[in-house]
């Protein structure tokens, strides 16, 4: 399967990194739409790493390789890893459909209950939701990202925060107050990514 219209590519990997990190900085930490970021972040253990696959199959390879390099790897030096696609996987559903193709190559390397995928996207979609509502933003992302989380890492997060359980509900109320326009304001949106 391939993404029929390319995301983006006429950007290089350091511009893809810098927009993504732009929003990891504003949007995710700056707006504290997840507590667990800023602390990886600012020790550095965040690893950014661009696919440049079109077809579902190269995707996959890049995807094993990345999941391989984490598991293997120590967490004081890499804690988690942003899978960014900015050549495919451009329509939400297709996106959609890829996740689940990413949860059976997890299972199939025996690294559930070691890793997880989480997913953020430009055009990312609650299932309850309308198109336009501000609560999508909360996983929308500059390009198509898979997000690599440690099991242990997320458990340890959730010990320390006292009431991980509310964070969907204030990420709501942040983004309602916030409103698209004020979304679109943050310097990481670009005119070709917005919604």
């Amino acid at each position: 399967m391939s993404n029929a219209s390319p995301t983006s590519p006429s950007r290089s990997d350091d511009e893809v990194i810098n927009l993504t990190r732009a929003w990891l900085e504003q949007a995710v930490i700056g707006l504290n739409l997840c507590p667990f970021a800023k602390s990886v972040h600012v020790k550095q253990q965040i690893r950014y790493k661009v696919s440049h696959g079109l077809e579902w199959d190269a995707l996959a390879q890049d995807l094993e390789q990345e999941l391989a390099l984490l598991a293997a790897g120590d967490a004081d030096e890499i804690d988690t890893t942003l899978l960014i696609i900015p050549l495919a996987l451009g329509d939400f559903l297709e996106y959609n459909d890829f996740l689940e193709w990413a949860d059976r190559i997890l299972e199939r390397m025996g690294l559930q209950g070691e890793l997880q995928i989480a997913s953020f996207h430009p055009a990312y979609q609650f299932a309850d939701a309308e198109p336009d509502d501000i609560e999508n933003y909360s996983n929308r992302s500059p390009f198509p990202i898979l997000h690599l989380l440690r099991e242990s890492s997320i458990d340890r997060a959730v010990a320390a925060y006292p009431d991980a359980s509310a964070i969907f509900e204030k990420n709501m109320a942040t983004l309602r107050k916030l409103g698209l326009t004020g979304w679109n304001a943050l310097p990481f949106v670009v005119s070709d990514r917005q919604a």
